[in-house]
């Protein structure tokens, strides 16, 4: 009998995602997963389900490492070009003065789990980006941003965790037809009343398969899913790392924005924003 903790894929799918289950009804024979790698919430039959041997899990987290590590690879060659650009401007208004110091945005991100919460931080450290990080479920993220974002004051902030469209085939226009889309649609709302500015606040929100449209309008400067698939559980971060390092007197290519994560423009977009990358005198010496 399935059981909270097991490792499964489901057979209806071609076995492609692996999860895990959080809950069961025994009552109704289904169980409610949590995709290991994509910020994905789905329900599922126990007849649907197929166990995940120690061997394919093993194969699930190699393919994670190649993704992570591609991406992390093309963040870190573009960072370098960019900061090659950078110096040459910076030869000629710094040159009696060399020793500048580096401030890229700051983040907040609120997430609706907590292991890719942690998985976010590490890879935030890994980066180089100043981040703070709450674990906060989905249904209170409304109620706490305000506070959370007059405690932090971030320049950027992330509103995630999981998501999924609740009834296949149906109205995908419905806000009310996803897990959790309308907890991020009001969440995104409550930040934007405290900061209107989308220059000042960047907002990048959403999980898997979220309402792309109902949270750009409330909004954010990016958002999931503009065809209705699966995120990475790193893609916010690989946006914010662009913004946080892109100079402030600079607009953000959105394309190269989305070149950044995992899923492309399918999985995320979003509008032209402004960086959040500073330079200054005298790097401190004490």
């Amino acid at each position: 009998m399935w059981k909270q903790g097991d490792m499964v894929t489901r057979s209806s799918y071609g076995s492609d995602v692996c999860f895990v289950i959080i809950e069961i009804d025994e009552d109704s024979e289904t169980a409610i997963l949590k995709g290991v790698d994509v910020r994905l919430m789905a329900d599922s039959p126990f007849s649907d389900l197929v166990e995940v041997t120690e061997v394919e899990q093993q194969k699930f987290a190699e393919k994670r490492v190649r993704a992570e590590s591609e991406c992390l690879r093309l963040v870190q060659s573009r960072r370098e070009m960019e900061q090659e650009k950078r110096s040459l401007r910076k030869e000629a208004r710094f040159q009696s003065e060399p020793d500048f110091f580096e401030r890229p945005g700051r983040v907040l991100h609120l997430d609706g789990d907590g292991s890719y919460l942690n998985k976010c931080l590490n890879m935030y450290k890994e980066l180089g980006i100043r981040a703070i990080g709450q674990h906060v479920h989905e249904s209170q993220m409304p109620s706490q941003v305000t506070g959370l974002l007059q405690q932090y004051d971030p320049d950027i902030l992330i509103i995630t965790g999981h998501d999924g469209v609740i009834r296949k085939g149906k109205d995908l226009s419905d806000l009310y037809n996803y897990r959790n889309s309308a907890h991020f649609v009001k969440t995104v709302t409550a930040a934007r009343k405290y900061s209107r500015s989308m220059d000042d606040l960047v907002i990048i929100a959403g999980a898997c398969q979220s309402h792309f449209e109902a949270i750009l309008e409330a909004g954010a400067n990016f958002a999931s899913s503009p065809q209705r698939i699966m995120i990475h559980a790193l893609d916010p971060v690989f946006i914010a790392e662009k913004i946080a390092f892109t100079p402030i007197n600079e607009t953000v290519n959105v394309y190269d924005v989305v070149r950044s994560t995992f899923t492309g423009t399918d999985g995320i977009g979003g509008l032209e924003s402004r960086g959040k990358y500073r330079i200054g005198l005298p790097k401190a010496i004490y």
